[in-house]
């Protein structure tokens, strides 16, 4: 486990300014454990998610930017300073409402791509506790968010075919099954869903092995689980293609198209049998932790540093034997960590506390208690 060669990655300082309830912070944060204790409602998970933003110019709550200004308030900022081996780079973003401006070092990156690969985090927050018995899209997206460290080419391909198919749809709803440029718009979807495909199979494949690994850790011995990507569409373009064709009135009538990337699947199982529709409670959450610990060793793998985890409230959600597993694995990870609860003294982090720094954050406002 974290036998891969690889670059140490540090947030060593956050400024923000105007950010959801957060008016005006300005923070030195520790290389290791950084443990935010306050009430439900004070900005806990607000600074994690300003931290996040920091780091790929995205929120992990709301895909609304509008959201993220404090109220009143004309625009918002998060600024960062990055250390990666050894070297200091400072990341910004502003936010207002509907744009974003991402700058690194004071210079725009080419591509939101290209900034959101450079400071690699993985966040786990108790929504993320339903990451294997919910929707399939949060599988998805964690297919997704593993491409594109591996290829920042992904999320080119997944934004390409996303404007295809929306395309397509309206073309059926305005002009009908037999419009001529259908065919256009159809190829173009083909030709990105195939590369999407190949992405996500590549991502699902690097999770596999380190989640099924993982698991064998976290969770009883005698469970066997297997991890598989299922494609909704072919893997052939003609083939694709002509069923893009015949399925046109079906797609016109449900208003969306019936195959493709947005309906494929991250295929979960225990023991052979769908993990979605036999596994238990703590099963499921064991495979959570077992996905998200993959999550962090092929970012870490394709991109050549160790990924900043952020944990929000999470150990609230878990048993004691699922906890024990969470702080085990953060303690081996060796990697900067940023966790939120309500009860600091419940959270291991192991004997030396110099690498334990502790806030306490009230009405958006954090102070260090240790």
């Amino acid at each position: 486990m974290y036998n891969w060669s690889v670059h140490s990655l540090v947030i060593k300082s956050l400024h923000v300014r105007a950010f959801r309830n957060l008016a005006r912070l300005d923070v030195e944060w520790g290389e290791r454990f950084n443990i935010i204790a306050g009430d439900n409602g004070h900005g806990k998970t607000n600074l994690l998610e300003a931290l996040y933003v920091v780091s790929t110019s995205k929120s992990f709550r709301t895909s609304k930017v509008d959201e993220l200004v404090g109220h009143h308030a004309a625009l918002a900022s998060v600024r960062a300073t990055v250390c990666e081996d050894g070297e200091a780079r400072v990341q910004s973003v502003g936010l207002k409402p509907g744009s974003r401006s991402v700058k690194i070092d004071g210079k725009r990156p080419p591509t939101l791509a290209a900034f959101a690969v450079r400071s690699p985090v993985v966040v786990f927050h108790p929504g993320e506790l339903s990451l294997s018995m919910g929707s399939s899209q949060g599988r998805r997206r964690l297919l997704d968010r593993t491409s594109l460290y591996a290829t920042a080419q992904s999320m080119a391909d997944l934004d390409a075919y996303a404007r295809a198919i929306r395309a397509r749809q309206r073309i059926l709803e305005d002009r009908g099954a037999h419009a001529p440029e259908l065919f256009d718009w159809e190829t173009l979807a083909v030709r990105h869903a195939l590369a999407v495909m190949e992405h996500r199979a590549c991502a699902a494949k690097l999770l596999s092995a380190h989640a099924v690994s993982a698991f064998s850790r976290i969770a009883a011995p005698d469970l066997s689980f297997e991890i598989g990507y299922a494609p909704s569409a072919p893997r052939e373009s003609t083939e694709y293609a002509a069923e893009l064709s015949k399925f046109r009135n079906r797609d016109l009538a449900r208003g969306s198209a019936s195959i493709g990337p947005h309906r494929d699947e991250l295929s979960l199982s225990l023991n052979g049998r769908p993990a979605r529709g036999f596994a238990s409670q703590g099963q499921h959450r064991a495979i959570t932790l077992s996905l998200k610990s993959a999550e962090i060793e092929a970012i870490g793998y394709a991109r050549g540093v160790r990924p900043i985890l952020l944990l929000d409230d999470v150990s609230s959600e878990l048993d004691r034997d699922r906890t024990a597993a969470l702080f085990s694995f953060l303690r081996e990870l060796r990697g900067q960590v940023f966790l939120t609860t309500n009860r600091p003294e419940l959270i291991v982090t192991g004997d030396d506390l110099s690498e334990r720094r502790e806030f306490l954050i009230a009405q958006g406002a954090l102070v260090r208690t240790l």
